[in-house]
């Protein structure tokens, strides 16, 4: 348990490089006054000045994204750990065994302030930068890897409003969103457009001062509950993002939850299949609106932009799922013995260890660059791209590893050994599959180590 603190204010890194004091006078509570109430702490009223307007759409962002101070970070993850082992370690296995959406967890998170977390002061979320984000995502994840969904693409919605969105948007939208009030949702695969996202078919037409979408999306996290969907629709100047708002539930409009997906793991979290049938939608609902320099035929690219964001979730995932498997093994073969003494000191076994904790320890620094890099304000899809891919192999050797190591009874529900070994798979695709990361990754570095550059 960690010791109550008094509140504090955060302490930045700006653009300058030095500590710069939060002002009092523009301090907000984090959710409210950052109130980490799964550990006992109390992270009070602190102040994240200026987050910059991320900018092109391959990832570079205008300015550098200020950081927090270290030990603040390291009190929030604390504090987030703390809730982990308390709140959700407990009913982690039930609920996902009943395939139970975990409302009153994902009512904590909200109180963590977790739906703003990347959202800046100054439209009332945390303004987290992506390294101390990542971290946070790791430790939900290796308590229960299907929270850690509840708030990825919520983010991605989040940060595509607030890097492109019109300033009518960002003001309406992002306050609402950093509560957890407004949930967010991004609605880019079809059925036949995965990884091709420019088979896209679903259809925007214009229609006076609105649009008409009408097609069918898949894999959407958040679809029912969401009140906000980033929508990539094909408009006729090309694929184009739309800010589609509705009222949660199965029906809102011309939207229709058509099918629940039933899943092999990340369970406990909705993924449905949702039908647009003639549903209009303002122009102004075109993300980056309609005028010259605008988002029509913009989509693909400020989405996938988005995607680097998502790759470093995935990635922190699969670092906490590798972690979570590791110490479920190291600690069960310390305790099991065959032969007279602990399988742990059996040369197999012990290997196999070490093998798992260098992958983790891998994955964690691989994540932790791309998310260093983001925060620097560059381009980061290969090394998002990379954390991705290997942090997401790391947690299905982990977790294969895992179950070996546990034997019959890993095999069981009484471990949440096969937990990990059914969330793991998921990784590897989501957020584009790790065969489409070596695409991206090689092309990158092509481009990157083109002679002459």
């Amino acid at each position: 348990m960690l010791p109550r603190c008094p509140p504090f204010p955060l302490n930045r890194s700006g653009p300058g490089g030095g500590s710069t004091p939060c002002a009092p006078e523009r301090s907000i509570g984090l959710a409210p006054q950052l109130k980490a109430t799964t550990g006992g702490v109390s992270i009070g009223t602190r102040v994240l000045p200026w987050g910059s307007r991320p900018g092109p759409a391959g990832g570079a962002y205008h300015r550098r994204m200020p950081t927090i101070d270290a030990g603040t970070a390291d009190e929030f993850v604390a504090a987030v750990r703390s809730f982990v082992q308390r709140d959700v370690l407990p009913v982690a296995s039930d609920l996902e065994h009943a395939d139970a959406y975990p409302d009153q967890l994902v009512e904590q998170l909200a109180s963590f302030g977790l739906f703003g977390a990347l959202i800046p002061e100054e439209y009332g979320g945390l303004g987290l930068d992506v390294a101390t984000y990542a971290r946070v995502v790791e430790e939900l994840a290796a308590g229960w890897m299907s929270l850690t969904g509840v708030l990825n693409t919520h983010l991605i919605a989040a940060t595509l409003i607030h890097r492109y969105g019109q300033d009518d948007q960002r003001r309406r939208l992002l306050p609402r969103m950093a509560t957890g009030e407004v949930r967010g949702g991004l609605s880019l695969s079809e059925s036949d457009a995965g990884s091709d996202t420019r088979s896209l078919r679903c259809q925007a037409v214009p229609d006076g001062d609105e649009y008409v979408l009408s097609g069918t999306k898949m894999w959407v996290t958040n679809g029912e509950r969401s009140r906000v969907l980033a929508l990539a629709a094909r408009a006729p100047e090309g694929i184009t993002c739309f800010i589609v708002e509705k009222e949660p539930g199965l029906r809102s409009g011309g939207i229709e939850v058509t099918r629940k997906i039933d899943k092999l793991g990340y369970r406990g979290i909705e993924t449905v299949e949702m039908t647009y049938r003639d549903h209009r939608v303002p122009a102004s609902a075109v993300l980056g609106g309609t005028g010259p320099g605008g988002g029509l035929g913009q989509g693909l690219a400020q989405i996938l932009g988005g995607l680097e964001l998502g790759r470093v979730n995935v990635a922190a995932r699969g670092v906490g799922v590798a972690r979570a498997a590791f110490e479920a093994a190291i600690g069960y073969a310390q305790q099991r013995e065959t032969f007279g003494m602990p399988i742990a000191r059996h040369q197999a076994i012990a290997f196999k260890l070490a093998d798992m904790a260098l992958r983790v320890e891998a994955a964690r620094l691989l994540t932790r660059s791309a998310a260093e890099r983001l925060d620097r304000g560059e381009r980061a899809d290969i090394e998002a791209g990379m954390a991705k891919l290997y942090a997401s192999e790391a947690a299905f050797e982990n977790a294969t590893e895992s179950m070996r190591i546990h034997g019959g009874y890993g095999y069981t529900t009484d471990a949440p050994v096969e937990r990990y070994y059914r969330d793991a798979p998921l990784l590897m695709i989501g957020e584009g599959t790790n065969e489409i990361q070596r695409m991206v990754i090689a092309r990158g570095l092509l481009e990157r180590y083109a002679p002459g550059t």
